[in-house]
């Protein structure tokens, strides 16, 4: 007696299960790939609900459709666990200026950086917003990614601020990539607090915090990330403090952007805090690899960043490895340093410049980013009762997503049980 389900998948070369215990893969569990070869995996409605070797699965299983993988690699869903995805207008020209030797420090202290997005996003209107955002989420979902976190902070007031948030539940609700929305009022200093910049940080705690907590109640039912960007220029350690206990107060749950540039302890207030990631991490300090290693906060490197910025990559990716930390990839996609939306791209980054195994790599662009983005057990692993996100990749043996690079290679990508896209068409089903 064969149970039904709605959609079968036959014939899968090698299926990269990423599975999890309780919690991101660390240690000498980091890259466990839980791989079955030969595999079929079952879905009903938008979980999984049964995977193995394809005899057994066909055996027990039949389905209203039937897709065959064509002896493909198929994984999870990629997670892409901390973007700027909702923004206005580009920065091309401070990239040349960065090739002629003009720092990203520099540039921001004469008026660009941040704050010229700003001006750019301030001026546009929510379609506008909608519309460009979309964008750039659909050549995401394309190149396999199925979840997504989102920032504000390309308005630095409350009516923007706002206006950015109402952006990422309206594509929450007509794209098919989930969005995990984070309220980052405290990006930069804003060009009318130029001179008073502890006044910025009052009007985010006493206005903007209650403000966007208000706007959650009515509108996001999940959970609401707060962020700041702990750093030389921005925002000092006091202030992020004040700014995080503030959030975590109203109900937030946080995430930092610390030790990008200077270290300003923000690694180390982050773990104290309880916060879920602490991204980039360039100039960690082994103190704070350890305090990362003992701590349930995910460690979020960010390795296009870097390389757009056309910097060293010096996020100590083995030594956190070794102490036992839970790392994530991401793309940091922003129209500044990093306007990519590939994650492929990220993974075969960090292969070579973080020393990441190819097995490792996956790991930390589906479970691991999972958990840092507060879905781990729901997303990130072919795991039966786990939302049915999957990617069949043109290729046959995984480690080819990361020794590749510069090519596309997601072939069909499943979100919640439903195929959105496939290679072979111009626009997602």
């Amino acid at each position: 007696m064969h149970t039904f389900v709605d959609l079968i998948i036959d014939n899968i070369g090698q299926l990269c299960t990423l599975p999890s215990q309780h919690g991101p893969q660390r240690g000498a569990d980091f890259g466990t790939l839980g791989m079955v070869e030969g595999a079929a995996l079952a879905i009903r409605g938008e979980k999984f609900v049964a995977y193995g070797p394809r005899n057994a699965v066909l055996e027990n299983y039949a389905a209203t459709h039937y897709l065959n993988a064509g002896g493909r690699v198929a994984t999870p869903g990629l997670i892409d666990p901390h973007t700027h995805l909702v923004w206005a207008g580009d920065r091309a020209d401070e990239f040349e200026q960065r090739l002629r030797g003009a720092t990203y420090l520099e540039i921001a202290a004469a008026g660009g950086g941040i704050n010229r997005t700003v001006r750019q996003t301030r001026s546009a209107s929510l379609p506008d917003l909608i519309e460009q955002t979309g964008s750039r989420l659909q050549r995401m979902l394309r190149h396999g990614t199925t979840t997504v976190e989102v920032k504000t902070g390309y308005g630095l007031n409350l009516e923007t601020e706002l206006t950015l948030l109402n952006a990422i539940a309206l594509l929450d609700t007509e794209h098919p990539i989930d969005l995990v929305p984070t309220f980052l009022g405290a990006h930069d200093i804003p060009p009318e607090f130029a001179d008073s910049p502890d006044a910025y940080v009052d009007l985010i705690v006493e206005k903007m915090l209650p403000a966007v907590a208000a706007w959650k109640a009515e509108h996001w039912p999940g959970t609401l990330y707060c962020d700041a960007f702990c750093e030389k220029g921005v925002f000092t350690l006091p202030q992020t403090e004040r700014i995080l206990r503030a959030a975590k107060a109203a109900g937030f749950a946080l995430r930092l952007h610390a030790d990008e540039f200077v270290s300003l302890g923000g690694t180390a207030l982050a773990v104290s805090m309880g916060a879920v990631s602490v991204d980039h991490l360039l100039v960690t300090t082994p103190d704070d690899v350890a305090k990362l290693a003992a701590s349930e906060t995910v460690a979020v490197l960010l390795p296009a960043t870097p390389f757009g910025l056309g910097i060293p990559n010096t996020a100590p990716a083995r030594a956190l490895i070794d102490a036992g930390a839970a790392i994530a990839l991401a793309t940091d996609c922003n129209p500044g340093t990093a306007w990519c939306e590939s994650m492929q791209f990220v993974m075969a980054l960090a292969t070579r410049v973080l020393k990441l195994s190819p097995a490792q790599a996956l790991a930390a662009a589906t479970v691991n980013a999972a958990y840092a983005v507060g879905r781990g057990g729901e997303v990130g692993s072919v795991a039966v009762g786990q939302r049915a996100d999957l990617v069949l990749w043109d290729v046959y043996d995984y480690r080819h997503l990361a020794y590749r690079f510069g090519t596309n290679l997601a072939h069909t990508v499943i979100k919640a049980g439903r195929v959105v896209w496939q290679g072979d068409q111009k626009d997602p089903a």
